[in-house]
């Protein structure tokens, strides 16, 4: 099975994000077709929209959404429209401060995010063991294919 990415719309909320976007663009679009190759999933007639935002933007829809007033690093809204698979929000301050902690670059753990919102889209969930078991395994067995380190190595 030929094996499709989704066509990608980059919403840009927090100008921050344009240091390192559009030249991103070829290493998310990449990402996204690794993943979809590797779930054997055709999705060339969908869009989906990757939203670079920021904690403030991040911690409202947290909590008016999931009832949760905090910042996190990516939240996923799935479409209710069939042509869109859905939203992929990203948190710049809260990424960039990680990153800064796990002692990696951007770029890699902006990408893990991605493909973290990417699963939650394509029904991927962690709230119980296993389902969070599976998710983990195919965030990791993408990555590798990224040359992308195991984010869950030290847990």
């Amino acid at each position: 099975m030929k094996t499709k990415t989704p066509v990608i719309n980059f919403i840009f909320l927090d100008q921050r994000w344009t240091t390192y976007l559009p030249s991103w663009n070829k290493e998310v679009t990449q990402a996204l077709e690794k993943a979809t190759h590797l779930l054997e999933k055709d999705l060339s007639n969908v869009e989906l929209s990757v939203v670079l935002a920021n904690a403030h933007e991040v911690q409202n829809l947290n909590k008016s959404f999931r009832h949760k007033d905090k910042a996190t690093n990516v939240l996923s809204f799935p479409s209710a429209e069939e042509s869109e698979l859905g939203d992929i929000i990203l948190a710049y301050e809260v990424i960039e401060k990680e990153a800064e902690k796990e002692e990696i670059s951007l770029l890699d753990h902006t990408l893990h995010l991605i493909i973290h919102g990417f699963l939650h889209l394509l029904g991927y969930d962690h709230e119980r063991d296993d389902e969070a078991y599976l998710m983990e395994n195919m965030e990791i067995k993408i990555l590798k294919d990224l040359n992308i380190a195991n984010p869950y190595e030290d847990l």
